[in-house]
């Protein structure tokens, strides 16, 4: 079982930059795939990036893909989402999650879930 704290966040103008952190506790980090998601309102949540145990797999969401970096720590219990070039349509909720389940894509697959942090982008 892990439990997930994410960090960071906060207020940025378009163009800028912010990273997100979710720390877990629990065993066998190092073992689970790890998500990043994110909830606007009145929006389902979407999937944004993926990293495997050893990071050596990271998928990313068409909308995020050569912006956000996805990474790990496995050392620390920490897995890190940079975000840069910011657009006003990545204001969002963000969420971390482990995968369960075999869809690194679908957040039903995901069993733990971080409480979320606010990123908002500014025009």
């Amino acid at each position: 079982q892990l439990q997930l704290v994410e960090s960071g966040g906060g207020s940025v103008q378009a163009g800028g930059s912010l990273s997100v952190s979710c720390a877990a506790s629990g065993r066998a980090f190092s073992a689970y795939y790890m998500g990043w998601f994110r909830r606007t309102a009145g929006k389902e949540r979407e999937f944004v990036a993926a990293i495997s145990g050893s990071g050596t797999i990271t998928p990313y969401a068409d909308s995020v893909k050569g912006r956000f970096t996805i990474s790990r720590d496995n050392a620390k219990n920490t897995v890190y989402l940079q975000m840069n070039s910011l657009k006003p349509e990545d204001t969002a909720v963000y969420y971390c999650a482990a995968l369960r389940g075999s869809n690194w894509r679908d957040d039903s697959s995901y069993g733990y879930w971080g409480q979320g942090t606010q990123v908002t982008v500014s025009s």
